[in-house]
Formats: C-alpha cells, structure tokens, sequence
C-alpha cells in the first residue's frame, strides 16, 4: 500500500491526526502527542499553528508570530528565530487539539491562548536568554 500525503488525507477526510516528531513546539506539544489538523480555510491569523510544507518538501508545525500582508513569520515555541515567506500556499491545515494520553486538549481555552500570548510576546526575552546561555557555555 503506497504511503499517502498529509496533503491527501486532508483533502479527502478534512482531518488529519499524526504522532509529533521533534521537539520544536516543546513544551506544548511533546514527545508522542497525537496532532490533530483540521483542514485550513485559509483565514488564519497571529497565534494559530499551521502544518505547512516548505519549499524543500519538509512538513513543519509552527506558530504564526506575525501575519504581514500575505506573508507570515513563523516560530516553533522551543525556538528563537522566525522563519519568513510563507504564504498561504504552503499550508495545509491548522492545529486543533492535542491528544496527550488518551485526552483530548484543545488549544481555543483561555489557558491556551494566554500560553500563546506568553510565548509570543515575549520571544524577544527568549533570545537574550538563549544568548546568555550559550554566551556563558562557550566561556567555561
């Protein structure tokens, strides 16, 4: 059976639900969570998490820091820096819930999106704690 496409499975069933891999949206999203990905309807906005798929061909599920124009910059939460130019044309769905050991968290509760906004508005905090931290591992 041949394998299909995350692109496929949205188009034909709306809804795509995959096991996470990596840790770039640590700590919402964590090792062995199950994704789930409504199809997008292309009305996203700041804070939302798209799977989208880069020009290269890798899959990614990042947050949108900043919406310009058509253009968005994204960011996982466990990183610092923003990737630019992606468009609508690159995504594919957008995350809805997290399944995390047989329950289910949707991420539209007013936990989440405080999370979010902490994230977010404060990434500039992380990158100077980034540096520090690699500043001060380098000088041991």
């Amino acid at each position: 059976m041949a394998e299909s496409s995350f692109e496929k499975i949205l188009f034909e069933r709306g809804e795509l639900i995959y096991t996470n891999v990596g840790d770039s949206m640590y700590p919402l999203i964590q090792p062995r969570d199950l994704l789930v990905i409504q199809k997008s309807d292309g009305d996203l906005k700041r804070l939302d998490i798209p799977l989208y798929k880069r020009d290269n061909g890798q899959y990614v599920l990042h947050r949108i820091v900043k919406k310009r124009g058509g253009e968005y910059a994204m960011c996982g939460d466990n990183r610092v820096d923003l990737e630019y130019g992606i468009t609508d044309r690159h995504i594919l769905g957008v995350l809805t819930a997290i399944i995390r050991n047989g329950e289910t968290i949707p991420i539209d509760t007013f936990k989440y999106k405080l999370y979010a906004h902490l994230r977010c508005d404060f990434i500039f905090f992380r990158r100077i704690i980034k540096r520090a931290k690699h500043h001060f591992q380098i000088n041991k």
